[in-house]
């Protein structure tokens, strides 16, 4: 699947959109030269075609969830169907396959540090198809961001 074609406006409206996701159409139309109905309809073209999406970030610390690790599994049998299992698992917000150390590399958030092994214990050790797991709880978050660009 190859990426879509942006424009140099698109490109422009997706990084004021990256700084701040609740900037209006009417101050991004002033900063990309376009009138707010326009930006609307570019937005909403970007979002219908899966190149953004706009969600809320949340901290998880800040709503009660004292724990989040990084998961390094390393599976056996093919690794997409264990990979969109272990998606399923409602602790989990990020999974993807790697090459290198692990085969998948996934995120859980969990409230406590019971809470977290009781999942890794029950839902991903216990399973059949993974073979081993190693566990990077974080101790402190340094940098989050979400403004990698666009390609040229």
């Amino acid at each position: 699947m190859s990426a879509p074609v942006l424009d140099e406006v698109a490109k422009r409206i997706i990084a004021l959109l990256q700084v701040d996701g609740r900037m209006s159409y009417a101050a991004i139309g002033k900063e990309v030269g376009l009138s707010e109905a326009a930006v609307r309809q570019r937005v909403q073209k970007l979002t219908d075609s899966g190149v953004i999406n706009i969600v809320a970030v949340t901290d998880p610390m800040q709503l009660g969830f004292a724990r989040e690790a990084l998961i390094g599994i390393r599976g056996k049998g093919p690794l997409e169907p264990l990979a969109e299992s272990l998606a399923e698992i409602p602790e989990v917000d990020y999974v993807v396959i790697t090459a290198g150390s692990f085969d998948i590399i996934l995120e859980l958030v969990c409230e406590t540090d019971e809470h977290l092994l009781q999942v890794l214990s029950e839902n991903i050790r216990a399973r059949d198809d993974v073979v081993s797991t190693e566990t990077f709880t974080y101790l402190k978050l340094v940098k989050q961001t979400y403004t990698w660009g666009v390609p040229d």
